[in-house]
């Protein structure tokens, strides 16, 4: 009767700890699904602006995914989405930043004809001595122009291409599996 009783304790026990262990393995999930919602949550909003932000956080997601694989799936199964940084949100990105680039450049081209126009205006009716500080300014402006292009493109193409690389390796990743 007692090794019953005692037998019976001991597996009431085993249940009452799975169940601790079960109810405390799910907070820890919790906890880990809010933390990574706190971290990662505004910063999908940020990068749609700022795609260094996305180039820059996109690693750190990607290890933070390896450590807790459990917590990005739940957060997955919502919507069926990567988290946080989907395909549909990078490619967003890309398509802003490229028609931000054009915008630019649009722009970029228009103030310089304008502005040449200005000074080309002058040489023709300048005499010798303006005329020769007319070429100059426009000289200085076609530099100027020429030094901003390529640091602008420069900058286009780095985040161009670290767009181009997480739009590519997103596409083949999806989202974490079930």
């Amino acid at each position: 009767m007692i090794a019953a009783a005692l037998g019976l304790f001991v597996l009431l026990c085993g249940l009452l700890g799975g169940l601790i262990i079960r109810h405390l393995s799910g907070m820890r999930r919790d906890r880990q699904i809010q933390a990574l919602v706190a971290t990662f949550g505004s910063l999908a909003a940020q990068a749609r602006e700022h795609p260094r932000r996305l180039l820059a956080w996109h690693p750190i997601a990607e290890q933070a995914r390896q450590l807790f694989p459990d917590a990005f799936r739940a957060l997955e199964s919502i919507n069926g989405k990567r988290f946080p940084f989907s395909q549909e949100l990078i490619e967003s990105v890309e398509a802003k930043w490229t028609a931000e680039w054009l915008e630019w450049e649009r722009r970029n081209d228009t103030e310089y004809r304008t502005q040449s126009a200005a000074i080309e205006a002058t040489l023709e009716t300048a005499e010798a001595s303006a005329a020769q500080a007319a070429r100059a300014r426009l000289d200085t402006l076609e530099r100027d122009r020429l030094e901003q292009y390529q640091r602008r493109y420069q900058d286009y193409v780095e985040v161009s291409q670290g767009l181009a690389a997480l739009a590519e390796t997103s596409a083949d990743a999806g989202t974490t599996e079930p």
